[in-house]
């Protein structure tokens, strides 16, 4: 359970950073990632966590989601809200299953109390996930979307198969290297004016989210590609 992180991007409440906490140890769960909180460290968050103050203070703190994350093979972007450009959609036990498939580091992020997820930060992730919920009145406090979270994640990886993988998956960063060189050789093409409002990034991120296992090799395969490509090309081709 040790690769399985959860990440809290702007939390302004020092005591659900540390219900949070107490949710993801009585879960197993121990790596807690804080993006830009607004109070933290802070007793409040001591006191809700309980018997969970250690998971509190091996707690990293990030300045941004990227860097968060950039090192895990997959982030899950936790939010009630339907987008309609979106990355992968899934429901939380879909994507805990995808979670144990990769066998390897992912994140779960967990938006702000108040404005949950911002679209570059669900952007920054391959999925979208829900939790299934009275659709009347879907909101969760966050530490109770952390818990239900970290629940089906153990109950998955209580039945996982060990992985076999032998070639190591792309990370994170890596992807956002693909997409940043993609949507370079698309701009230098022609293909792609940025200006002109056109949702060709979002629908990149969205047929890459679709590979839910794409290697670190394949990226490079693809970026060695592009440059082959680009460092051929001349305006008016």
């Amino acid at each position: 359970m040790s690769r399985i992180r959860v990440v809290l991007c702007r939390p302004s409440h020092p005591g659900n950073i540390g219900a949070a906490a107490r949710a993801m140890k009585t879960m197993g769960l121990s790596d807690l990632r804080l993006v830009a909180p607004e109070r933290f460290p802070s007793p409040e968050a001591q006191w809700m966590a309980t018997h969970a103050v250690d998971v509190l203070e091996n707690a990293k703190v990030h300045h941004s989601l990227e860097e968060a994350i950039g090192d895990c093979a997959a982030a899950f972007a936790m939010s009630a809200r339907p987008r309609e450009w979106s990355p992968q959609v899934l429901d939380v036990r879909a994507a805990a299953a995808r979670a144990m498939e990769l066998g390897a580091s992912v994140a779960f992020v967990f938006g702000n109390e108040t404005a949950g997820l911002t679209n570059e930060e669900m952007f920054a992730c391959q999925y979208l996930v829900h939790i299934p919920a009275n659709p009347e009145f879907t909101s969760l406090n966050l530490a109770q979307a952390v818990q239900i979270t970290a629940y089906e994640v153990r109950m998955l990886a209580a039945s996982a198969i060990p992985s076999q993988r032998t070639q190591p998956l792309a990370t994170v960063e890596d992807r956002e290297g693909l997409y940043r060189h993609l949507e370079q050789a698309a701009v230098v093409s022609g293909f792609h004016t940025p200006a002109s409002g056109s949702r060709l990034p979002e629908r990149l991120r969205r047929l890459f989210s679709q590979v839910p296992q794409l290697e670190r090799e394949e990226v490079n395969i693809v970026r060695g590609l592009l440059k082959a490509l680009l460092s051929k090309w001349r305006p008016g081709q």
